[in-house]
């Protein structure tokens, strides 16, 4: 979970990030109303893993596997793992979702994914979604995308205006992405989109279902 905010290094090698902190329990209430109550959640880019330890804590029914590619991000999540007693919390796994070699051969009943699409080349959007197609059980596996993205039908707030200004001047591979061409992408891989939901901080939570 990745959203360029500044981090801070703990003495026990954990990493905390004032934006997980932000936007824990506005996300828990969309997981809430819409994960079942049990079943296999694969988080992908789970950055400091405070939202795993948020989530599985206040969702026990859930076996929730994180992931990240970087051995720091592994590191952090492993002890707030630890920390809170998260038994329900797997191993993290060093999954880059453009590169399918790293990618778990079991399947999940949920795939959630904050933060990532604007803070990577499309080509990692591009490998969500295939690997959302690929391990999502059917019918009705979920996918669940939390970030700001642009809409054609509706004015960009200046903020995320702002955002994706900075972001493109850090790496022009990056930038907030279109809602409706990652709408379009979900579909070659078999997930239809189902429900937008408006998040504090012009953040929207995008939900599609396996077909």
């Amino acid at each position: 979970m990745n959203t360029l905010d500044a981090i801070a290094a703990l003495p026990d090698g954990a990493i905390t990030s004032p934006a997980a902190r932000r936007n824990a329990d506005a996300i828990l209430g969309v997981l809430r109303a819409h994960l079942p109550a049990k079943g296999s959640v694969l988080e992908i880019a789970s950055g400091s893993g405070e939202h795993a330890v948020v989530f599985v804590g206040a969702l026990p029914g859930l076996d929730w596997t994180p992931s990240d590619p970087s051995a720091d991000a592994r590191n952090s999540i492993a002890v707030w793992g630890a920390l809170a007693g998260a038994s329900c919390l797997e191993a993290p796994l060093a999954l880059d979702a453009a590169d399918e070699a790293t990618w778990p051969s079991r399947t999940y009943d949920a795939v959630f994914c904050a933060n990532m699409t604007h803070i990577s080349p499309w080509s990692a959007t591009e490998g969500l979604m295939r690997l959302a197609g690929a391990r999502l059980r059917r019918p009705g596996g979920l996918l669940l995308l939390y970030g700001p993205y642009r809409e054609a039908d509706r004015p960009l707030a200046q903020s995320n205006q702002a955002f994706d200004d900075s972001l493109r001047t850090r790496n022009p591979a990056w930038g907030l992405r279109e809602r409706e061409a990652v709408d379009a992408l979900a579909r070659t891989h078999g997930l239809a989109a189902t429900r937008r939901v408006e998040m504090p901080a012009n953040n929207l939570m995008l939900l599609f279902r396996r077909l």
